[in-house]
């Protein structure tokens, strides 16, 4: 059995509102939050139909977030101490995810996973949370200092 290798790799910087932010598929992303927020208060990650919710320790902000797409699953990743990290599933029928804040909505660029109509397993990895927590506190700005790694694969058929 040889071992996963990394696929593809994009930077972005997604918006956080509410303390908040979601990965959905871009097929299903007229409204991301119909009704209001919908991720539970106090959980990292948050899965839903076609799309993930992930919470921040910042109310308003600019993370960094590295997305990376594998051919199968990838290794702990061991780069840096992460504070928080959460597996979960999403299944995208459009292969390409938006990134949503809360209030806001989408970012321009979009996670490219390179295959429609699957579920993917997602794992979801955070470094800087108190820190992005202290800084929005005290300087209503943060960009950057939270960090987020989303890593997507598909299990093998």
């Amino acid at each position: 059995m040889s071992e996963s290798r990394m696929v593809r790799e994009q930077e972005l910087e997604p918006e956080v509102d509410f303390y908040g932010m979601s990965l959905q598929d871009e097929e299903s992303a007229q409204v991301a939050y119909p009704g209001g927020r919908v991720m539970g208060e106090g959980v990292f990650v948050t899965a839903h139909p076609g799309r993930v919710d992930i919470e921040s320790a910042g109310h308003t902000h600019t993370p960094a977030m590295t997305a990376q797409v594998w051919d199968g699953e990838p290794p702990v990743d061991t780069s840096r101490v992460w504070d928080q990290r959460a597996d979960t599933i999403v299944r995208s029928a459009t292969g390409t995810l938006e990134v949503w804040a809360v209030a806001y909505g989408p970012i321009e660029d979009v996670i490219e996973l390179g295959a429609s109509g699957r579920e993917w397993r997602v794992r979801v990895y955070c470094s800087g949370r108190e820190e992005v927590a202290r800084v929005v506190e005290e300087e209503g700005i943060a960009e950057g200092v939270e960090r987020y790694l989303v890593q997507f694969w598909t299990q093998p058929a």
